[in-house]
């Protein structure tokens, strides 16, 4: 479940929570292999820098553990106090108003050193804690850096690192959506992302090194693990979340050291993921999981490459639902580009650093539908997302001939068994039924192929009474018109509507000027640079 708050539930879980909701609070239902470990006596602590967790959509998960110790001052973290806005230098980020922006340049001013980077003090505390806990048994400890996340803030030192002739301006944050800054800074903004992950990598080595030192390999299981990934150009993408979930976002690093069955360097060809995690810690630890998983142990991988999946769902919430058996990546698109009936359940009716509004809650209904809830009723909340993967369309890629996945296939075979797959797992994760109805899958019975030809149809509702327009320039304002809120999109109309009564007729270019003048905050422009993509 992507991105961070949704992977971090699924790692206490074992459940896939994109079919239901998006970032989300722990929730009074959820079974946390954390707390199951607490409650048989192993200690559990963290140390974490990742901030959403001391937001709104980030509560109840930092309790869950015996201890934490929560480092402050990545990016927007509202750390520390400062009536005026910093001093920030030229740049080619679009977020220069946003709060995340500005508190994000207001903590940089007070982490000019090595010493005071959060991710050093985060695993300072970790190091701490295995040093004074070795000789203990039973015990987790969870690392939780936010870096390599952008921005892509460091020191000088590991920059020297990437040594290249860069003069253009600042390029650490970049704006999520289609790639527009040119090849050479691009190539810039890589390489800043790459010094922070050396950075990464140096007190990663610092763990390893120290269970070298204190010979923790012997009793100690160690996973290195990450949510999400980061795409740096290619395809035309920046960001995630925007684009389609191609591997440069999902095929994630993981490594795996289990003292029952130690083989270094070995590579795994079976599928793991997130979700599996929950299941292999209760294992190893000789306690009962969590109900409902979706997850489970990977010491078969571990121990012979047995495989323990079928497929791998992944996904974010009102995107696309996709699939993969390993070697070929289905993704499936909703069927109309109004993306509905989408619906949020929750008991903990919050988005990332906000409550759900008293408009959102207005039409909520109570529903009991759900196993996993354990007999409580939850909320269920009619929404809609801005992430709509309809323009996209429903794709099918084989890794084994396509890595990189450029070239999208038709195979009529491959997606009908994939579409029974993804079926099948989505009923175990209980879907809600509306899920299926907004995606085209019928419940039960055979894939046509009069329906797997409807999954490639692909249509514009064009904008009406906009004025005089080229056929490009009303192609541009019905695809801003079937993202951007109903008051821009009333505002760009009436702005196409003024400029025919001048005389004018406006063509792409204009109407793109149009809206560009009329967003500023950081969310409409990434809906901007978005629609740009498919213009």
């Amino acid at each position: 479940s992507m991105p961070c708050m949704p992977a971090r539930r699924e790692l206490h879980t074992g459940r896939y929570n994109f079919l239901h909701t998006f970032w989300t609070p722990m929730h009074p239902y959820d079974d946390s292999v954390i707390t199951r470990m607490r409650k048989a006596g192993i200690y559990t602590h963290i140390a974490t820098d990742h901030f959403h967790y001391w937001e709104d959509g980030g509560s109840g998960y930092l309790t869950k553990y015996d201890s934490h110790e929560s480092i402050r001052g990545q990016q927007g973290d509202c750390w520390k106090g400062q009536v005026k806005w910093p001093d920030f230098p030229d740049t080619l980020s679009g977020r220069k108003t946003g709060q995340n922006w500005r508190h994000d340049w207001i903590n940089r001013s007070f982490i000019t050193s090595e010493e005071e980077m959060p991710q050093k003090k985060t695993f300072d505390c970790g190091l701490d804690f295995i040093r004074r806990s070795a000789k203990d048994d039973n015990w987790f400890l969870q690392i939780e850096t936010f870096d390599p996340h952008e921005p892509f803030y460091t020191m000088q030192s590991y920059k020297d690192l990437y040594p290249h002739d860069y003069h253009g301006k600042n390029l650490d944050w970049p704006d999520y959506g289609k790639n527009e800054y040119g090849e050479e800074a691009t190539k810039h903004v890589r390489y800043e992302y790459a010094a922070l992950m050396s950075m990464c990598d140096h007190y990663l080595g610092q763990v390893l090194d120290l269970m070298d030192e204190l010979d923790l390999w012997e009793d100690t299981m160690l996973i290195v693990n990450t949510d999400h990934g980061f795409m740096l150009g290619e395809k035309e993408w920046m960001g995630k979340n925007v684009q389609p979930f191609y591997n440069e976002l999902v095929h994630l690093p993981f490594f795996i050291h289990d003292p029952r069955n130690p083989a270094p360097g070995k590579r795994c060809r079976s599928l793991a993921q997130t979700v599996d995690i929950p299941a292999t810690l209760a294992e190893y630890f000789e306690i009962e999981p969590p109900e409902y998983m979706d997850g489970r142990s990977l010491t078969p991988v571990i121990e012979k490459d047995s495989p323990i999946r079928e497929g791998a769902l992944f996904g974010i919430f009102g995107g696309h639902v996709n699939i993969t058996d390993g070697r070929y990546v289905y993704m499936h698109a909703p069927v109309s580009i109004n993306n509905a009936p989408l619906y949020d359940y929750t008991l903990m009716p919050c988005h990332m650093n906000q409550p759900f509004s008293v408009d959102e809650l207005k039409d909520m209904q109570l529903t009991d539908e759900f196993l996993f809830t354990k007999g409580a009723q939850v909320l269920k909340v009619k929404t809609k997302s801005s992430l709509n993967a309809y323009l996209f369309g429903t794709l099918l890629f084989d890794l084994e001939t396509d890595p990189k996945q450029e070239h999208p296939m038709e195979n009529q075979e491959v997606q009908i068994r994939l579409l029974k797959l993804m079926r099948k797992m989505m009923k175990e994760n209980q879907a809600p039924s509306e899920q299926f109805e907004r995606l085209g899958i019928p419940e039960t019975g055979d894939f046509e192929p009069e329906m797997l030809k409807r999954y490639q149809e692909k249509k514009i509702v064009l904008i009406e009474n906009a004025g005089n327009l080229t056929p490009d320039g009303l192609m541009a304002a019905s695809l801003f018109g079937q993202f951007l809120p109903e008051d821009l999109t009333s505002q760009m109309k009436e702005i196409l509507r003024k400029s025919t009564a001048a005389g004018n007729q406006w063509g792409q270019k204009e109407v793109i000027e149009c809206v560009n003048g009329l967003v500023t905050d950081p969310m409409g422009q990434m809906l901007v640079r978005i629609v740009k993509y498919f213009i």
